[in-house]
């Protein structure tokens, strides 16, 4: 098979994963705004933002950072940064396939892969979802059991719940979702702005500790069982 007989085969392969829409039941079921201004175009994708935003305020991301504050103060923060840098351009990049591919990220692998590759990917990726959400379930059953005295296996089952009815609630139309989640994540931005203000923080060694040094990534320094190095792991992998 010739170059342009496989470039061929592969256009149309791509043709055949974009022609289905990705998430049939929610695909284009919110307006995209036309000749608005920059501020009410921004407003109108924030909602959107809030959603892939709040796939990073879990209780692994949270507890894994607050340790590397207790024990190296603010030699990670240049971890932080870098970290948050690489995944915005990640989902830019996502972003940027969407728009020209028409297709989602899921579907544009497919498209590049085998289906025994395919298979694997998947079941990968599930095993990765999993391994999340274990994270997220047992973090919020142990801020129930702290803040209201629940058993840890109701709160579990609570948890487990408010999921489903998350879910439940996407027949009320997403726009209903991303303003209850907006509203979460603007309460959980209250709570970090007082504790920060109670903590009275040094601004000279949080700048500083924005840049990098060989200190951060070192393996040698422990404290409490951890080095700078499996703290900035542990960050990144959260």
């Amino acid at each position: 098979m010739s170059k342009e007989e496989k470039g061929s085969v592969k256009k149309h392969k791509l043709i055949e994963y974009a022609n289905g829409p990705s998430l049939e039941e929610i695909n284009s079921t919110i307006e995209v705004p036309k000749n608005m201004s920059f501020w009410k175009t921004l407003f109108a994708y924030s909602g959107p933002g809030a959603l892939v935003a709040v796939g990073y305020m879990d209780p692994g991301n949270w507890s894994t950072s607050i340790t590397g504050g207790q024990n190296f103060q603010y030699l990670l923060m240049s971890v932080i940064l870098m970290s948050s840098l690489i995944a915005m351009l990640l989902q830019y990049m996502a972003a940027k396939l969407g728009i020209v591919s028409q297709m989602d990220l899921a579907q544009a692998i497919r498209a590049r892969t085998s289906k025994s590759l395919g298979v694997v990917l998947w079941i990968l990726t599930e095993l990765a979802i999993m391994a999340t959400d274990i994270a997220e379930v047992i973090g919020a059953a142990i801020a129930l059991y702290l803040l209201f005295n629940i058993p840890l296996v109701i709160a579990v089952f609570v948890t487990v719940l408010d999921v489903l009815v998350l879910l439940l609630l996407t027949k009320i139309g997403f726009r209903k979702i991303e303003a209850i989640v907006v509203c979460l994540i603007i309460v959980i931005l209250a709570v970090f702005v007082y504790q920060v203000a109670l903590s009275n923080p040094d601004w000279g060694g949080i700048i500083k500790g924005l840049v990098p040094t060989a200190d951060t990534f070192s393996g040698s320094k422990s404290v409490a069982g951890m080095t700078p190095l499996s703290g900035a792991l542990g960050i990144i992998g959260a």
